[in-house]
């Protein structure tokens, strides 16, 4: 363990193909046993996306829909009760399927995902339409929801499974609410971009309201590392595909600060050509070679895809799965003697 979470092991990034969470989550107990998550389904429809999952976390705070997705309403409504039942369905299913494979029950680690407060202020509407990133009382009020709302979230599944709880916070979102590219409702209604030190505090409400270990993912391309190396996160998960020349050092001193690192070392998409774990842990190598660390810095490192898998066939999502165990086996137990061509 490195800050409470698994350091060494293999896990998923969140979401997964199909409709049925009790066959997800036979898939992900298997496969990612040192750190199965709470598989997000989002092809069963409003309320199983990331955002929609958000709706039954957030505290006196409820979503509509719209055309575009999802808004802020002052009354509950049909959106949350889905989502609250979805996710029921979804901790019954996992709940399940560690009693079916027979694993032990104490001491075992779950991995939990909700969106993270900013990418929710960025992509959740107000009543007019705007992005809730424009109302700094709506971002803040959001803000403090989730924070109440995922500390509730985290108890109720340790007690239900009787796990200790990794929380993943996914940023998506990030490095555009940085540089202010989100796009408004109209050319003349744009969205501010939000400085670093507000996006951090804002951050850092969520991850301080914790009483678990929590990780922050970006899909981002390029994620904003320096930001989130400064954050209260006890992790980094990040698309080592995207990392530009300029963001080694942030993960360089990322490392020397003591946070962990969740590589996204196996692509979300079938390749052309049959992938090994070699393949997949050559880039994972290199970047420590590169940085000057030495190899045993990997048993620091856990892996996942460098995605959600969402939009992935089943066959691949499996196999990128499977993959990702087999490299993190071997960066736990003999990086030194990897051998790259």
């Amino acid at each position: 363990m490195r800050n409470g979470i698994p350091a060494g092991v293999a896990t998923g990034v969140g979401s997964w193909p199909g409709t049925d969470p009790r066959e997800a989550a036979a898939v992900v107990v298997g496969e990612l046993a040192g750190l199965p998550h709470l598989v997000e389904l989002p092809a069963r429809g409003v309320g199983a996306d990331m955002l929609g999952r958000a709706s039954a976390l957030l505290v006196d705070i409820q979503f509509d829909t719209t055309p575009r997705g999802y808004r802020l309403t002052s009354r509950p409504g049909a959106v949350a009760r889905r989502a609250r039942d979805l996710l029921r369905t979804d901790i019954d299913a996992l709940d399940g399927a560690w009693e079916t494979a027979g694993l032990p029950g104490k001491g075992r680690v779950v991995k939990v995902q909700a969106t993270g407060p900013l990418t929710l202020a960025a992509q959740v509407e107000l009543a007019g339409g705007r992005r809730a990133l424009t109302d700094p009382g709506a971002v803040r009020d959001l803000s403090e929801s989730l924070a109440e709302g995922l500390a509730g979230h985290i108890a109720e599944v340790g007690k239900r499974l009787d796990a200790q709880v990794v929380l993943q916070l996914d940023e998506p979102s990030l490095t555009e609410v940085l540089d202010g590219s989100l796009s408004g409702t109209s050319v003349l209604d744009t969205v501010r971009a939000v400085p670093e030190p507000e996006a951090l505090a804002l951050l850092d409400t969520v991850i301080e309201a914790q009483q678990a270990p929590v990780l922050v993912h970006t899909c981002a391309a390029p994620p904003a590392l320096d930001l989130l190396r400064r954050s209260a996160a006890h992790s980094l998960g990040f698309d080592l595909f995207v990392i530009s020349t300029r963001q080694l050092d942030a993960i360089g001193e990322t490392i020397d600060s003591g946070k962990g690192l969740v590589l996204g070392l196996v692509p979300t998409t079938p390749p052309t050509a049959p992938l090994t774990w070699r393949d997949v842990a050559e880039p994972a190598v290199r970047l420590i070679d590169r940085l000057g660390f030495p190899r045993g810095t990997l048993r620091q490192v856990s892996v996942s895809p460098a995605c959600g898998l969402a939009e992935a066939p089943l066959t691949w999502a499996r196999q990128a799965l499977r993959l990702a165990n087999e490299v993190a086996n071997v960066f736990a137990d003999e990086p030194e003697s990897l051998l790259m061509n």
